[in-house]
């Protein structure tokens, strides 16, 4: 069987073109094959800013949709987090769906698409990828960073991409499929 793949549509605004990059990139892991690929919409989870009274690392959750949530990252052994850029950082959608949790994090590899104007959304990738850490997750180097995004969705807002994108998709996954590999042991 194999490991389970969060791709995870960070963006919960409304006019988000976060959920048209991820169904793209959610096509590339399905077609990668190395992996059981699944959407997740942070927006469906409506976290609000953390409010649980004990800290995460404990596991004793209070709140039904904090319950919700670890069920979910739980369930999968890697990630790959669709992200855009907010003033030059991650989005607070992102950061606070990882404060919600500890162990649920623990020895998993993080990929990042990102998307955003001339820096393609890297210095939110790079933000994440010092949080990610500290969560014990592993954060490639590999990436996919789409810059002016808006220029490549059609006119019914999908996302169309471009074969340099599916290039990097492919090798990204490919690191993640060995990243995971690797840290199933630990996750055990």
């Amino acid at each position: 069987m194999n490991p389970t793949l969060h791709v995870v549509v960070v963006s919960t605004r409304d006019g988000r073109a976060g959920l048209p990059i991820a169904q793209w990139a959610l096509e590339r892991a399905r077609a990668h094959g190395a992996f059981a690929a699944e959407l997740v919409d942070l927006r469906d989870f409506a976290l609000p800013l953390f409010d649980e009274s004990r800290h995460p690392r404990l596991g004793q959750y209070e709140r039904a949709h904090t319950r919700r949530w670890s069920a979910k990252v739980s369930e999968a052994d890697a990630f790959v987090f669709v992200t855009p850029e907010y003033n030059y950082g991650a989005p607070p959608s992102l950061l606070n769906a990882i404060d919600y949790l500890a162990r649920e994090w623990h020895y998993k590899p993080a990929g990042f698409v990102s998307y955003g104007g001339a820096s393609g959304g890297t210095r939110a990738v790079q933000m994440a990828k010092q949080v990610v850490t500290t969560m014990r997750m592993m954060p490639l180097p590999e990436a996919v960073a789409i810059p002016f995004f808006t220029k490549l969705l059609d006119a019914e807002g999908r996302f169309a991409g471009e074969k340099g994108f599916d290039d990097a998709a492919k090798v990204m996954l490919d690191e993640l499929a060995r990243w995971t590999g690797a840290l199933a042991a630990l996750r055990g």
